[in-house]
């Protein structure tokens, strides 16, 4: 079978040659992913700026993800009524009210709050800004996913930086930075993008769920869950465990999302191409699983290295979820072989994962509390390891349903070509 046309190739269906439409979207969609990242560098001045422990300043990102994936299922509701365009202005609207009101908190518990508002306006934009940059790239899914990993790789390498020099001012200047910033990306969206057409059919809030039977996405959203558990265990947590200045902090999270970048958008495809998307994704969580592992028992230098030696492993799983996810329904809600429509079996994946997203921030510093500092690592080592676990006992239905799809949006080397 034909491999897939390289997507930064300087034809018309090249990654850098975009509609404007698409380049406002992925611009806004940077700011919303360095947002994910942003209070990184900051975490010890925020607990110290309000009194607050490391469980409650961890928070943060419980509420937010928390939110985040309980609005999963509303997004394909709201979409489908109003269009992906108002959808977007929507959460970007949420995001500058909220991240500016963070900046005024004067209590942790009202930070908390505050950004459970921001992860709802995330969850509105991130989920609708997937769909509109595919269906509005020039160069089909390929390029538009690789611009969409693209902007999440320099949102979360940018974040921590952010973070770091507004934050070296004041805690609460990030999240001012932050508003700001997205208030640029309403004003874009509002100039360059047109109404997207909308779905033949409405979606329903339980339909997200109802797609969760399909066996395929099924398996992508628990392996994908097992990850992002660890994932987020390595964002929200490894700062307290650096004990850093918010500079440093800030330099090490930079790498970090620099190797994440680089990763997902330029070593990923190309280890697909060769090896096949289930192996790579396989090998790469048991290398995560070894690199958490290190960086809980290693030395403050071994914890610094495997941090930014994390964001690798990272960028290449970020990309093969996103392609499994993205494959597994890239098929109508009518087709006889049962496939989900993309907007929501997309929903309910990330239903799936952000719950994990939203677990681990709570539970590492709570398992520091009863044991001590290297168990919270331990835990994600093996968080880790069972989604390699789940890729390995669902590979032959995962390959069984990558053979069954178009050309187009087919294999690599006979294996999974689902997008995310």
């Amino acid at each position: 079978m034909a491999q897939p046309a390289d997507p930064f190739d300087a034809g018309a269906g090249s990654i850098l040659r975009q509609p404007k439409a698409v380049w406002a979207t992925a611009g806004a969609s940077v700011v919303a992913f360095m947002g994910i990242g942003l209070v990184d560098p900051i975490l010890p001045s925020i607990a110290k700026g309000l009194d607050a422990t490391t469980s409650q300043v961890s928070l943060l990102f419980t509420s937010y993800f928390l939110i985040t994936a309980v609005a999963m299922l509303l997004t394909g509701f709201v979409s489908s009524r109003i269009g992906g365009r108002l959808t977007l202005l929507l959460g970007l609207a949420f995001v500058v009210v909220f991240a500016g009101l963070a900046g005024t908190s004067d209590t942790v518990g009202q930070l908390v709050g505050f950004r459970a508002g921001w992860g709802l306006g995330n969850a509105l934009f991130v989920s609708t800004a997937l769909a509109v940059i595919v269906g509005a790239a020039a160069g089909g899914s390929a390029a538009a996913i690789l611009l969409y990993e693209s902007a999440l790789g320099l949102g979360m390498a940018c974040g921590p930086l952010l973070g770091a020099v507004l934050g070296n001012i004041s805690w609460r200047y990030p999240f001012f930075g932050t508003a700001a910033l997205m208030a640029v990306g309403f004003l874009c969206i509002t100039a360059f993008l047109k109404e997207q057409p909308r779905p033949a059919r409405r979606t329903s809030v339980p339909d997200p769920l109802r797609a969760l039977g399909h066996g395929g996405l099924a398996s992508v959203a628990t392996s994908a869950f097992f990850y992002n558990y660890t994932f987020f265990t390595v964002l929200a947590f490894t700062p307290f465990v650096l004990d850093m200045t918010p500079y440093r902090s800030g330099a090490v999270f930079f790498a970090w999302g620099v190797l994440l970048a680089l990763f997902s958008v330029v070593v990923a495809p190309r280890m697909q191409r060769r090896f096949g998307s289930l192996r790579v994704l396989g090998g790469s969580l048991v290398l995560l699983a070894a690199d958490v592992t290190v960086l809980g028992y290693g030395s403050p230098t071994a914890a610094v290295v495997c941090t930014v030696l994390s964001g690798a492993f990272i960028g290449v799983n970020n990309t093969v979820y996103t392609e499994l996810a993205l494959g597994v329904s890239d098929a109508p809600p009518d087709s006889v072989r049962g496939y989900p429509q993309r907007p929501v079996a997309s929903a309910g994946y990330n239903f799936v994962r952000w719950f994990a997203a939203a677990a681990a921030p709570y539970f590492a510093p709570k398992i520091e509390e009863w044991t001590d500092l290297h168990v919270p690592f331990v835990v994600a080592a093996v968080t880790a390891a069972l989604g390699a676990v789940v890729v390995l006992v669902r590979r032959n239905a995962l390959t069984h349903e990558a053979a069954e799809r178009e050309p187009s949006h087919a294999t690599r080397d006979g294996v999974t070509v689902f997008a995310n």
